[in-house]
């Protein structure tokens, strides 16, 4: 009898859509089946931590680890699958890039939780009452993770062997690398992207595109967009020219702008400033011409006002792993939370 590789799924804080991408692998569940036992994922499997605690170490042959890194236990189930795991492969945005969770990176952590326990109209909290750590009961103590004042990246937490982007990752691209895994084949070098391309969203859009000027920058609901033509010429923010390609510019096809989970392309460094230098070029300036500086700041200004959340639009996937990393506001005592 052959012995299947062991594999592991893990979900740190996120939303678990990357877990739904797997089981939308469909037929080829019988394949991963017959090749692969799943020996950890919380969501599917009744295995517990200390299994995989007294697993040898690189024992597991793959753990796709979503989730970007928010809390201690984060933080150790990282440290613990990247030591019993030959290869870690960050899956999805959120474990790649920090994802939507890292927009919280724009706020410190105390106004998390006063917006969330004190503030929120939903609650009644006279005494202002927020988590902490450990808490004594008559059965004993309580303890919850330390919720940190950042969101992290896996690769700014632990060594990271391949990075999956998407989100979720298409289930198909997900295939194509377990196929590699299957047939053992010669893995990619380290610190690859998997399962996308290396050009942008625009070069595998079939969307009709000519000279870009903009006028006014629009948002989806004001308008029913041409289908056939460029999405951004049409002053919709799609962050195709600056998303890596791979997704078969799914968005773009339902008539919808792309919002960037797939990351930069190659060659880029950050996705948000590659963004705002396409704006840049593309305004149209002929209304502005023989106009005062005072004119012209107010015409983009209004241009402008049809973006009405800079960091959530360029940065909605990336801010963690960007140049800018969020907001470094002051931190307190990292006491309880």
């Amino acid at each position: 009898m052959t012995t299947k590789a062991s594999v592991a799924i893990y979900w740190a804080s996120s939303c678990g859509g990357c877990e739904i991408s797997v089981a939308n692998l469909h037929e080829h569940l019988l394949e991963f089946d017959a090749h692969f036992q799943l020996v950890f994922c919380p969501c599917l499997v009744d295995a517990k931590v200390d299994d995989i605690r007294a697993m040898p170490d690189e024992s597991i042959l793959v753990t796709l680890f979503n989730g970007a890194i928010r809390t201690d236990e984060n933080v150790e189930m990282a440290h613990l699958l990247r030591r019993k795991s030959k290869v870690l492969v960050a899956y999805g945005a959120c474990a790649s890039s920090g994802s939507i969770p890292a927009l919280s990176n724009l706020h410190r952590r105390e106004d998390h939780f006063n917006a969330i326990y004190c503030d929120n109209p939903s609650i009644d909290n006279p005494g202002g009452t927020v988590p902490v750590t450990r808490t004594q009961m008559p059965e004993g103590e309580l303890k919850l993770p330390r919720f940190h004042e950042r969101v992290k990246t896996l690769a700014q937490t632990v060594d990271v062997d391949y990075f999956v982007p998407g989100c979720p990752p298409e289930s198909h691209q997900l295939w194509s690398i377990l196929e590699l895994l299957i047939c053992g084949a010669a893995l990619p070098p380290k610190g690859s992207i998997l399962g996308a391309g290396r050009k942008s969203v625009c070069d595998e859009c079939e969307r009709e595109r000519k000279d870009k000027k903009v006028e006014r920058i629009r948002r989806p609901y004001e308008f029913a967009p041409d289908p056939k033509a460029c999405l951004l010429e049409q002053g919709l923010i799609c962050m195709g020219v600056a998303t890596r390609d791979g997704c078969g510019a799914l968005c773009p096809q339902a008539n919808m702008p792309c919002n960037g989970c797939y990351g930069p392309p190659e060659g880029v460094l950050d996705q948000g400033a590659k963004m705002v230098g396409t704006l840049g070029s593309i305004i149209d300036i002929e209304p502005l011409k023989g106009l005062s500086e005072e004119a012209i700041r107010a015409h983009v200004d209004a241009i402008l006002d049809g973006m009405p959340d800079y960091a959530g639009t360029f940065y909605k996937f990336t801010l963690a792993a960007s140049l800018l990393e969020g907001a470094r506001p002051k931190a307190g005592p990292e006491v309880s939370g």
